[in-house]
């Protein structure tokens, strides 16, 4: 099994921006990279996913915001974070998206932590 790192979070302020990494142990290639984020007594949520071929989509509430993007040569996916909100602060987990889905005890990371101040 693949192992995921996340770095990048931080401290920002409202309307900045950060570069979530997500580093793996192994191929990528085939995995749906899912990146989720855990508010502060809020259940956790998937923000955006990614194909190994690339394909991409995003949570209505990220959209226009967050992209979501890989290097599979390099073994890494990354979530780029603009315009960010006080309502994005959260742990961002970067996950294998189909054992999440069809698993109930998925070993998580530790995350990465954002907080956006307002």
């Amino acid at each position: 099994q693949v192992q995921l790192v996340e770095s990048g979070g931080g401290l920002v302020q409202a309307g900045g921006s950060l570069r979530l990494s997500c580093a793996a142990s192994g191929s990528i290639f085939s995995i749906i990279i899912g990146w989720y984020r855990q508010a502060p007594g809020k259940q956790r949520e998937l923000v955006a996913l990614i194909t190994g071929g690339g394909s991409s989509n995003v949570a209505d509430s990220v959209k226009g915001r967050f992209t979501i993007s890989r290097d599979n040569a390099e073994n890494m996916v990354y979530l780029q974070m603009n315009r960010l909100k006080s309502e994005d602060t959260g742990v961002y987990y970067c996950a294998d998206w189909k054992r999440v889905t069809s698993t109930s005890t998925y070993s998580w990371g530790q995350g990465t932590q954002v907080t956006v101040s307002s």
